[in-house]
């Protein structure tokens, strides 16, 4: 593979002719809210209103019709994590082309349900791996056993072009001369087709890259000079949880990109609860990404014209209760104990009228007495108003004497009983 490849205007020109197709030109408005919250002015690019929910559609397509049609008589085949997954489907359905959709076995329900929705019957889809990486593997192997055509995810100059159309559409709709732009990263595909078209012909424009804490595989490549496989990654930010760069990517985005922000993911899972309760935006948590950096540049952008690209909304509801909980444990609001009870009538009764105070909430005990002891150990969550009132907490427990176990930063005992 040639990895010196960069995206021309003139491809991403004819990316967006061919898309014309299909797609009309998505929102690109000012965000009061996080105007308001950064002291600057925000605009954001949203994605998450594409007829599949994600910017996906956009790469997945313009390489499909690059193809010339003898070459998809046995179909095609792409791994996907979800949001390329529906565009490839998309694309099926609509040029009436046979798919076989490899996904991780961790991918939400709602994504799988999507894919097969947007495909019908020109598609079957299979799970394997835990991994895009480990789905994309066999996805691979599957295209070239059955010689189907192999539809990549991101490393592809027809997929850049394609993600390149929205750097072209950002600079046709902004009424301003933007200062910074921010933009997700899982492969590189999307930062990669932006941020030719925007250095090409926005120079002074920033370009900010934004990975999850979990995934920062991007960021590891330029900081090693080539593109590294990581070892462990967490898949929570499901959109952008790749374990190796692009080859052809990781070349253009070393270029293009002024910066890469790594987000932790409590950080996002914020982020995602602010939009929603705001703004009423529903987004996923790699569609996040680019507006939760805002805060680690808020002296940088303050005044400033930032774009933001909401990359994604294809968020299952099921996992909210867990983006609230990944949410208040960063923000310093929710915290775990193991305390231990003397078992004696009256012990929790005291433990809450001493330690919970008049703004805090016991969210979860869970506590079974042992009649054979004389002490007995109880799993206590509190949630604060605040975090500044966590050292006031420590201050009840220690003053009533309480035995106890601060279990948040105990990574293993955490996972364990959380």
């Amino acid at each position: 593979m040639d990895t010196k490849y960069f995206p021309s205007i003139e491809a991403i020109n004819k990316a967006s002719e061919v898309l014309e197709e299909i797609l009309e030109p998505t929102p690109f408005k000012k965000n009061d809210n996080l105007s308001d919250m950064y002291e600057a002015n925000v605009y954001l690019k949203r994605e998450d209103l594409q007829m599949v929910r994600s910017y996906k559609i956009r790469g997945a397509y313009n390489k499909i019709r690059s193809i010339a049609p003898e070459n998809l008589q046995n179909g095609i085949v792409c791994a996907s994590a979800g949001n390329h997954a529906q565009g490839v489907a998309f694309s099926c359905s609509k040029l009436q082309i046979k798919g076989s959709i490899f996904m991780p076995t961790t991918t939400p329900k709602q994504k799988i349900e999507q894919v097969r929705m947007f495909g019908k019957e020109f598609i079957e889809i299979v799970l394997t791996g835990d991994t895009f990486d480990a789905a994309n593997s066999a996805a691979t192997a599957y295209a070239e056993e059955n010689a189907m055509t192999f539809i990549p995810p991101f490393d592809d100059p027809k997929v850049m072009e394609g993600q390149g159309t929205i750097g072209k559409e950002i600079l046709a709709q902004s009424s301003v001369k933007l200062d910074y732009i921010f933009v997700p990263i899982g492969g590189g595909g999307l930062a990669s087709g932006l941020g030719s078209y925007i250095r090409q012909m926005s120079p002074d424009t920033k370009i900010i890259g934004v990975e999850p804490g979990g995934a920062p595989c991007m960021k590891a490549a330029i900081e090693a000079g080539e593109t590294v496989r990581l070892e462990h990654i967490d898949k929570f930010v499901d959109g952008a949880a790749v374990q190796k760069a692009g080859a052809l990517t990781y070349e253009v985005c070393k270029e293009v990109l002024d910066d890469i922000v790594v987000v932790p993911e409590g950080a996002v899972c914020t982020t995602i609860i602010q939009m929603y309760n705001k703004s009423a935006i529903v987004v996923e948590p790699a569609g996040a990404l680019a507006a939760a950096a805002l805060r680690f540049y808020a002296d940088k952008i303050k005044g400033k014209n930032v774009a933001c690209v909401v990359s994604g909304s294809n968020n299952d509801i099921t996992r909210m209760e867990e983006i609230r909980e990944k949410s208040l444990l960063y923000e310093g609001l929710k915290h775990y104990f193991i305390i231990t009870f003397p078992q004696k009538s009256g012990e929790i009764l005291s433990f809450i009228r001493d330690v919970i105070g008049p703004t805090d909430d016991l969210v979860y005990i869970q506590y079974i007495k042992k009649t054979n002891k004389n002490f007995g150990p109880a799993l206590i969550g509190i949630e604060l108003s605040a975090k500044e009132n966590f050292e006031a907490l420590i201050k009840r427990l220690d003053d009533h004497g309480a035995e106890y176990e601060y279990i948040n930063k105990n990574n293993k005992l955490f996972e364990i009983l959380i």
